[in-house]
């Protein structure tokens, strides 16, 4: 379901309500800019996204082993797709 920020705003409790069992995707001008989802929907994806770090918080190891992975050869035809 899409509605617009105004709409959201006038109709916030109908909204809310549909997002129990949908995501509802907020716009503003016509853009996408806020996706409300049930709690229990975010505490899923939460649970189950891999969570992004930045390298700063990598150890030393861990950084090694990423110097040294390689991909396997039936993926070298990927490398292209690094030229950019």
């Amino acid at each position: 379901m899409r509605v617009s920020s105004a709409e959201f705003l006038k109709s916030y409790g109908a909204v809310s309500d549909k997002a129990l069992s949908e995501p509802v995707t907020i716009t503003r001008n016509g853009r996408d800019r806020l996706v409300l989802l049930s709690a229990e929907e975010f505490e899923r994806i939460r649970r189950y996204a891999p969570r992004a770090r930045g390298i700063e918080e990598l150890t030393d190891e861990e950084l090694a082993m990423i110097r040294e992975a390689r991909v396997a050869a039936r993926h070298d035809h990927l490398n292209v797709l690094l030229d950019d």
